[in-house]
């Protein structure tokens, strides 16, 4: 004996693109331009000569952009700088902020 299952469906379902955060690496005094790179090829997966344009950046304009990312792609990413920033006693700072 089948269920038969009788499904109305919304034709006026309308589909968002989730919201997008930016993620900025922040100026500080003391994390070394040598551990920055580091952090943008491990963290935000960019290349060395990306890496090295954005780090200038980040030191000349006191922040720069790492990427775009979902909320929760962009919170753990922020989440990383942080713990391998503490890991090696730098306090390198990253946050997000709405698109």
């Amino acid at each position: 004996m089948a269920n038969e299952f009788e499904i109305e469906l919304d034709s006026e379902i309308q589909l968002q693109e989730p919201k997008k955060y930016k993620v900025f690496l922040l100026n500080d005094d003391y994390s070394t331009m040598d551990f920055v790179v580091d952090v943008l090829t491990k963290v935000f997966r960019k290349t060395a000569d990306e890496a090295t344009v954005i780090m200038l950046n980040i030191h000349n304009n006191g922040r720069e952009v790492c990427g775009i990312y979902t909320y929760e792609i962009a919170a753990t990413k922020v989440a990383q700088v942080k713990n391998m920033a503490r890991s090696k006693g730098f306090p390198l700072k990253a946050v997000m902020e709405e698109e």
